[in-house]
């Protein structure tokens, strides 16, 4: 199969002996392959990537069975009469739950008049064949792939050309008005590696590597869809990570955890590493924090407040400026017990200006 497609790992379904062909020709610059096998797995890595680093487009033809496909976090299902489009220059699964049929034209990605981002919307997507530029394109890539072997090669440059633009103005169709599903789609998948992150930051290991793995996407376009969140995905796990410490910090009780268990129970291992970033975070180490907390009785976000004031204490007459001093009372228990304070004389402060009613000074 790697000589006939691109270089993939297989894995073989049941315990049953495996049968399938692949037929496989040039038509002009595509190549075209026939497919028929028994239930298997098929998965391209980055490995596989840079043995074969060619970048071809994957447009296929479901015949008989199913094709489960999974590129980009996104997961489709091809059924009979489906086209389904994948990207070899990123990583996918093609899964073949049942004996299965396919037709596949592999297009070499110079020959594409589309962006970057149009590409994109197109792969890891199947498309049905009942209408539009998809219904056209059916029989076509039908013919292509079954009688490749008898095409001249001017019939097989024309046809190349030909197939090429179809695709394209099927990309094309497809990414009129999608904008809102492409964004919808995008919005799916940051909440599906938030949750994820979220399940899992008990453990040391969780990282944007791990997360990727996850779900058979690559780290750099796990960090191009987090571009538009305004953090990083390594930022948002450790962000996440002491928002939970500090919430097991700041609760009070008799048999709280000590400060090492609450880090080591949110995925910190070193308890020197989670300080300073805690410190970095909230502005106290965490047992000075929690100390804090927990003597103002704060288990939770701050309120507002109303203390009832006893009126300032005067203590003594006025000196030879005119100040006093006077006791200013605790907030708690109105007791006259606070520090003192000294009360200016009448010359101390500049009497401020009366103004009239645009503001400027009465004269």
């Amino acid at each position: 199969m790697e000589h006939a497609l691109v270089p993939v790992n297989i894995v073989v379904r049941g315990g049953r002996p495996f049968e399938g062909s692949i037929v496989t020709h040039r038509v002009g610059a595509l190549r075209v392959s026939a497919v028929a096998a028994d239930a298997y797995r098929v998965s391209r890595t980055a490995a596989h990537i840079t043995r074969s680093p060619e970048p071809l487009v994957a447009i296929a033809l479901q015949t008989s069975g199913t094709t489960v496909l999974t590129q980009d976090g996104l997961q489709v299902i091809a059924n009979p009469d489906d086209l389904f489009v994948w990207d070899t220059t990123r990583p996918y699964f093609l899964d073949f739950p049942e004996r299965f049929s396919t037709s596949v034209v592999h297009i070499p990605r110079h020959m594409l008049g589309l962006s970057d981002e149009e590409l994109r919307s197109a792969t890891g997507t199947v498309f049905s064949t009942a209408q539009g530029c998809a219904a056209v394109l059916k029989p076509l890539l039908a013919t292509v792939v079954a009688s490749a072997h008898v095409f001249s090669p001017g019939a097989a440059s024309g046809l190349a050309n030909g197939f090429t633009d179809i695709f394209a103005a099927l990309v094309a169709e497809s990414t009129e008005g999608a904008e809102t599903e492409v964004w919808n789609a995008r919005n799916q998948f940051v909440r599906r590696v938030r949750a994820h992150i979220d399940e899992n930051l008990g453990d040391p290991a969780l990282s944007p590597e791990s997360v990727a793995k996850a779900h058979h996407i690559s780290v750099r376009y796990l960090h191009r869809v987090f571009e538009g969140e305004g953090i990083t995905v390594s930022r948002l796990i450790q962000r996440r990570r002491l928002e939970e410490c500090a919430r097991e910090l700041a609760r009070s009780g008799r048999t709280a955890p000590t400060v090492s268990s609450i880090a080591q129970r949110w995925g910190f291992v070193n308890p020197t590493h989670f300080s300073r970033v805690f410190r970095g975070a909230y502005g106290l180490p965490p047992r000075e924090w929690r100390s804090m907390r927990l003597s103002a009785g704060d288990s939770g976000p701050r309120t507002a407040r109303t203390v009832a004031m006893s009126p300032p204490q005067v203590l003594g007459t006025p000196d030879t400026t005119g100040a006093v001093k006077v006791r200013v009372p605790l907030a708690r228990g109105g007791r006259a017990d606070g520090p003192t304070r000294r009360l200016g004389a009448p010359g101390d402060c500049p009497p401020r200006p009366l103004l009239g009613d645009r503001g400027s000074p009465v004269r």
